[in-house]
């Protein structure tokens, strides 16, 4: 296995994030299209959902990023309701997506991903520099953050669809699809964002289709585990040990 150091990772330019975002988006619905009728209740990752509610969040946060006018006016709804609530405004934008999404049909739901993919994909790497510099709260870790929009629309909006595929993964017993070039890109994104944040050296031997052999610096920890499972575990999802609990947003 080749040795990549982690500083030498590429950031994920616009036209990659669009690439990376029209793949991602055609492999959940491939995801979609292959659970049976059982695996729609199936209880995920996430405690307040079952897979169908899952893929309701996924396909909302698709629909809701194919144009200025459904963002604004969800973040608009989701202040809202989150002021209401007294609780984060993601938690009730989520919730607002499960909603709107939860009388269609499995087919129906389908059928808005297969039209919604390509187009949030092309609208959120096509906006203009000024929104894309825009700033945006965001809690990582219980750590308030300000993050640029564009981090938000190049990254984050494809980790996201990513995580829930190998939630779902994980809740129906399917095997998720990974290859080198897009699931293995995307880990090493977030690899090298995991090492940025943390900052100490370490060696990092992922397994798997999306995995790679990673290095920071000289000496410090040495972790050896699945690509998937670093993602998952570095997302909260799973409990890490020494710099496996520093957390990346996804």
């Amino acid at each position: 296995m080749t040795i990549t150091r982690i500083d030498a990772i590429e950031p994920i330019g616009r036209d990659e994030a669009r690439t990376l975002a029209a793949t991602e988006y055609a492999r959940v619905v491939a995801q979609y299209r292959s659970l049976g009728t059982g695996d729609w209740s199936a209880p995920t990752a996430c405690e307040a959902w079952d897979v169908r509610a899952m893929a309701g969040h996924t396909v909302g946060m698709m629909e809701d990023f194919t144009s200025l006018r459904r963002v604004v006016g969800r973040m608009w709804s989701a202040s809202r309701a989150a002021r209401t609530a007294g609780g984060p405004v993601v938690d009730s934008m989520t919730a607002q997506q499960v909603a709107a999404l939860e009388s269609c049909t499995t087919e129906a739901l389908i059928a808005r991903a297969v039209g919604a993919g390509p187009a949030a994909a092309q609208w959120r790497t096509s906006r203009s520099g000024l929104l894309r510099r825009m700033p945006m709260k965001e809690s990582v870790g219980g750590i308030e953050e300000t993050w640029r929009m564009a981090y938000l629309f190049d990254v984050v909006l494809t980790r996201d669809p990513w995580m829930h595929r190998s939630d779902i993964a994980c809740a129906t017993g399917r095997a998720m699809e990974l290859t080198p070039d897009h699931d293995g890109r995307i880990v090493a994104d977030v690899v090298g964002e995991w090492a940025r944040r943390h900052g100490q050296p370490c060696t990092l031997v992922l397994t798997g289709p999306a995995g790679g052999h990673y290095v920071a610096g000289d000496g410090g920890e040495h972790h050896e585990l699945d690509a998937v499972e670093f993602c998952r575990t570095i997302s909260g999802r799973a409990i890490g040990a020494g710099l496996l609990t520093q957390e990346v947003p996804f």
